[in-house]
């Protein structure tokens, strides 16, 4: 069983950047966050699994054989083991301190693309300098009629790559490069026309824009995850690098919910962890019996699930 908050499955690669491409899975050049997590589910389609779509457990209790688990819609499941994985827990993005932004969210202001159509004949503003900035300015600027970068200063946390293509883009005038912080933001109805923005080089100006991309980042919020008596570490979960078992026999933690001495938060890492975990977890599911470890492709019963031949 599944539970999961969001109404679709997919966690961040599906609600933060379905059309961004990822590099780190094996056998795949490039795949985007939708159609990696669509191959997942038909990856696990013959194991039926049964997914709780828009739930959020607010309890966990220990009882005499396993755990007890109660969702905010009163949903009680029953189970000897427990595995969190919650990626970075609930996100919120950080948002721009500017007067009625929240009439334009949605509308003219996103701080997650979803469909990256958004952009197509648009002018685009993408304000911030890490990763997720410079990503989409690359990914968008084929589509947009003009895209900006705004930035508060000429540095940027981004990868060294990513940076020295926006500068090529720059360079060539299929891009612009900002030095300067918003100000405020101009237009009707949730429409935009314009941002304000303030550089200390040129003082105060308007830059023409349909669509503004603020990417200052996540705030991480654990929500009741906090209560359940687990030990944490910066709103982190440590766990054994043998198990991945958290400070409470039973329940795991997986993916970049938890940390560990060298942990990498890439999708990659998490596969490892849940193969391992998995592996732990069935002396509990099956106490007293040992369990036995095949590789699949001389698993016959694995064979017969996925109802292919040996």
């Amino acid at each position: 069983h599944v539970i999961d908050i969001l109404e679709k499955p997919g966690g961040q690669c599906a609600e933060l950047y379905p059309e961004k491409p990822i590099y780190d899975i094996p056998a795949w050049p490039v795949i985007s966050g939708q159609e990696l997590t669509d191959r997942l589910l038909d990856q696990i389609k013959p194991f039926s699994p049964v997914l709780h779509l828009g739930h959020m457990v607010e309890t966990v209790e220990k009882e005499d054989e396993g755990w007890r688990l109660v969702t905010d819609g009163g949903t009680v499941f029953k189970t000897r083991v427990v595995i969190i994985a919650a990626g970075g827990g609930s996100f919120v993005a950080k948002k721009p301190p500017l007067t009625s932004i929240e009439s334009y969210e949605g509308k003219s202001v996103f701080y997650a693309v979803r469909r990256k159509d958004i952009a197509r004949g648009k002018r685009v503003v993408i304000a911030g300098g890490g990763d997720s900035a410079l990503d989409w300015l690359l990914n968008l600027q084929p589509l947009a009629s003009e895209i900006s970068l705004l930035h508060r200063r000429d540095d940027f946390r981004a990868a060294p790559d990513s940076v020295a293509k926006m500068r090529t883009l720059v360079t060539e005038g299929k891009a612009a490069l900002h030095i300067a912080q918003l100000a405020d933001l101009k237009g009707e109805n949730g429409v935009l026309r314009a941002v304000g923005v303030k550089s200390e080089e040129k003082g105060t100006y308007d830059l023409p824009c349909d669509i503004l991309l603020p990417f200052y980042g996540l705030t991480m919020k654990l929500g009741p995850l906090a209560q359940w008596g687990l030990n944490l570490e910066r709103n982190h979960i440590p766990v054994d690098t043998e198990k991945f078992e958290t400070s409470q026999p039973g329940i795991f933690a997986i993916g970049d919910i938890n940390t560990y001495p060298g942990k990498l938060k890439l999708i990659l890492s998490g596969f490892h962890e849940g193969a391992l975990m998995a592996h732990a977890a069935y002396s509990y599911v099956h106490p007293g019996k040992k369990a036995r470890f095949q590789y699949t492709t001389s698993s016959t019963d694995i064979h017969e699930k996925l109802g292919v031949s040996g």
